[in-house]
């Protein structure tokens, strides 16, 4: 579960990176209590602005942004997004502590954090490439998630504690602190342990060539809709937590705690994804599915106390869905596409909150809150049929017998959902004559790897032939991915 941590930089980034992440955590669970009952009379239609602004960037600049992560030194870009970000969080962190905040400039401060958020994300997620081997990039992926849900589960409750005990603004401040430990860490990366992956071309249409990848993978577009679909409608957490600890009567600290119950499931969620060798798109689909059924029950509650418990389904499912989403991207795209990949996915992911913050405040506002969670939950139920009936028309998934089980059903494929993985570039390597034995038409070519056998990227067809004494033969080095 734990294999990526072997590699000592990605040990020295985790860290770093869960320090920073409990502080944004903190952070982000300040700034929406602040609008929602600081600087706005309970107005769920304001927090859904403000993650709108928040978000809107990584839409409208994904071309740009994951061109930068392609191209240039993500450790110089991460440098540069980090210290920005904690310059953003100290403003504000005085603002608030001098009484002088006013909910435009908490626009403005969400504005800004997006267009830094929109460099970074991509440059993020694609670093972690830079810091384990490609037989470990998904459970780094995986394990990124997890810290990130740890945090979650820590940041919310000790901000709710905060804003109680000395205000919203000094939330903001040591949030600040803590990227003191990510900038730490990536100075203290090991250069000569870094992985040099290749970089995007300075030719026309290198803009687009992320779009045009996307587009020519369905399966890539399948995952992209149904992370639209629920990140526009049903990750909206701070909307649900928030208005639903208003609906029973609840302050600050139950608002923080909502969140940490909710980072219970996530990070479940998260450990769990780590476990699996690989990221699967049948399972993207369940969790979608498993989100929206998760989204209806929490809606129905009629205690505080069984909504707190029921968000750790919601956490679980969403969390599943998303690291699974995350790591079928980065493991099967082309690496020198990965960053403006990984961009356009994070724009569909948070760019689809302009769109559905909004809307989902506006159904708070207008019929209560458990509305808001029943548009989650209907938004995910459509995201999971979509990804089912691609699977049928597409892969031709059909239920047959059990060939164990006599009455159980058993599901299958007249061809794998993740039967497209990314072309490695292969590199030739010399081998002497005496170590090749040579192909007959009677004989087959022996994989180097025996996992190779069951990946649909075969070996390429040799001729027969009797090679000279003492010559030494070429022969393409494959690095085929473990189906």
């Amino acid at each position: 579960m734990f294999r990526s941590l072997s590699h000592v930089n990605y040990r020295i980034w985790f860290i770093g990176a869960l320090v920073s992440n409990v502080g944004a955590w903190m952070q982000a669970t300040a700034q929406n209590w602040v609008v929602l009952t600081e600087l706005s009379d309970n107005d769920a239609f304001a927090v859904g602005i403000t993650m709108a602004l928040q978000f809107a960037p990584q839409l409208l600049l994904v071309p740009v942004t994951g061109l930068i992560a392609d191209r240039f030194d993500r450790r110089k870009i991460l440098m540069c997004t980090q210290t920005a970000l904690m310059l953003l969080a100290l403003g504000l962190g005085v603002l608030l502590i001098g009484g002088h905040a006013e909910l435009w400039q908490l626009y403005v401060f969400a504005g800004l954090l997006g267009i830094v958020n929109a460099i970074d994300n991509p440059a993020r997620q694609t670093f972690v490439t830079d810091l384990v081997s490609s037989t470990d990039m998904s459970n780094a992926v995986a394990l990124n998630s997890a810290s990130f849900n740890t945090a979650r589960l820590i940041g919310p409750a000790v901000a709710g504690v905060l804003i109680v005990l000395v205000g919203s603004g000094w939330v903001f401040i040591i949030n600040a602190l803590t990227f003191v430990a990510v900038l730490g860490a990536l100075a203290m990366l090991k250069g000569k342990k870094l992985k040099r992956m290749p970089r995007a071309s300075r030719e026309r249409g290198a803009f687009v060539a992320g779009f045009r990848y996307v587009w020519s993978r369905p399966d890539l577009v399948v995952v992209f809709v149904i992370v639209f679909l629920t990140g526009a409608f049903g990750m909206n957490f701070p909307i649900f937590s928030s208005t639903m600890a208003v609906e029973f009567g609840r302050g600050a600290g139950e608002y923080g705690l909502l969140n940490s119950i909710l980072a219970i499931g996530s990070l479940a969620g998260a450990l769990l994804a780590a476990r699996r060798e690989r990221a699967r798109m049948r399972v993207v689909i369940i969790a979608a599915a498993g989100f929206g059924v998760a989204a209806a029950i929490s809606a129905v509650m009629p205690t505080f106390v069984l909504f707190a418990a029921s968000t750790v389904l919601i956490g679980f499912a969403a969390v599943t869905m998303l690291t699974t989403a995350n790591g079928y991207v980065q493991t099967t795209t082309d690496p020198a596409l990965r960053g403006r990949v990984l961009a356009l996915y994070f724009a569909i992911l948070s760019g689809g909150t302009p769109i559905g913050a909004p809307i989902v405040g506006a159904v708070a506002n207008s019929w209560g809150p458990r509305w808001g969670l029943g548009v989650a939950a209907i938004a995910a139920g459509v995201a999971a049929l979509i990804g089912v009936v691609w699977l049928v028309m597409s892969r031709g998934m059909r239920l047959a017998r059990h060939p164990e089980r006599r009455w159980a059903p058993a599901v299958r494929f007249d061809a794998p959902p993740t039967a497209a993985i990314a072309v490695v570039p292969t590199s030739a390597i010399a081998v002497p004559t005496e170590a090749l034995q040579v192909p007959t038409e009677a004989t087959p070519i022996a994989s180097p790897d025996p996992r190779a056998q069951a990946t649909p990227t075969g070996l390429p067809t040799v001729a027969a032939a009797r090679p000279r004494a003492n010559s030494v033969s070429r022969i393409p080095r494959v690095d085929t991915p473990t189906p």
